[in-house]
């Protein structure tokens, strides 16, 4: 290990919740190190919407525009590097990157995102985050009237489906088995002329991750320009969960409404922390963890 460097906050993560928690920070005047891999988790999504001021702009825009203004704040350090390791020290936390560097700080943010599991369909994850999408508020408006369907079974089939039937008459649930609906929720799926397919997916055929149409197990075609799918999801990294952070039942890092992890000393903000993902909140997640830190970080030092 090269000898280590000491930070007031150390945030893991520099998409868009950790950009916007060191800009709370650096206005602050805080010393602050991010980390960063690289690799946000919606890299393919060509237009980022339902954010006001930059409705249709590419994500990469939105974060390089971000990390240009948060660095004008000169106690603020951005790498590129991966940090894979952590612990507790006497005086807060120490994290270790891939590169072999060394940082500690009073303060964690983990700002780290979710990594999606993608189903072994041919063609599927080319097209997620262009065509086969997961939320009707970040995709639904551009994909609006266009024949839909919903990759999904269950409770979150049902939910979808109350809000794609809004956005467009053309739509379909495929639940790839047995339909797992109560008789309330089926009849309403019937009112609404919704059918319910049971087959599997083996294809998803595109251009260039725009969909065309998918192959079902039976070999039967059915043209599409939008598919939802509710995918499952891991965190994209170990490190909180070797932090003991507490986790919810549906995976993400359980946090109050301060961004709080049930660690002291240790924030979460962004998709690893709540259901709703959007680039907006992100940001508000973020913005709340760096100002919650900051508070901690004066009440102690007073």
């Amino acid at each position: 290990m090269e000898n280590q460097e000491n930070f007031e906050v150390i945030i893991i993560g520099g998409s868009y919740s950790g950009l916007s928690a060191a800009m709370a920070l650096g206005r602050s005047l805080r010393k602050v190190l991010i980390i960063d891999g690289g690799k946000p988790c919606n890299r393919q999504t060509p237009h980022s919407h339902n954010f006001i001021t930059q409705d249709g702009t590419p994500p990469a825009v939105i974060a390089g525009l971000g990390k240009e203004q948060v660095l004008r704040y000169k106690t603020i350090t951005f790498i590129t590097d991966l940090a894979v390791s952590g612990e507790k020290t006497n005086s807060g936390f120490s994290i270790a990157t891939k590169s072999g560097k060394q940082f500690t700080a009073q303060k964690l943010i983990f700002a780290t995102g979710i990594k999606d599991i993608m189903p072994d369909i041919k063609g599927f994850a080319e097209c997620w985050g262009i065509s086969v999408i997961h939320c009707p508020y970040c995709h639904g408006y551009e994909v609006r009237g266009k024949n839909t369907a919903i990759l999904a079974n269950g409770e979150r089939a049902y939910h979808l489906a109350t809000l794609v039937s809004n956005l467009t008459k053309n739509l379909s649930i495929i639940t790839s088995g047995k339909p797992d609906f109560s008789a309330e929720q089926t009849a309403k799926l019937v009112k609404n002329n919704i059918p319910v397919i049971e087959e599997g997916v083996i294809e998803v055929v595109h251009t260039n991750g725009q969909l065309r149409n998918i192959v079902l197990s039976s070999g039967n075609t059915l043209p599409l320009d939008a598919v939802y799918a509710a995918l499952p999801f891991v965190q994209h990294s170990d490190i909180p969960a070797k932090f003991d952070c507490e986790l919810t039942d549906m995976g993400h890092i359980k946090t109050d409404g301060f961004q709080k992890t049930t660690v002291e000393g240790i924030f979460a903000c962004g998709d690893n922390a709540v259901m709703m993902r959007s680039v907006a909140n992100a940001v508000s997640s973020g913005n709340i963890a760096g100002a919650v830190a900051n508070m901690e970080l004066s009440h102690q030092n007073f």
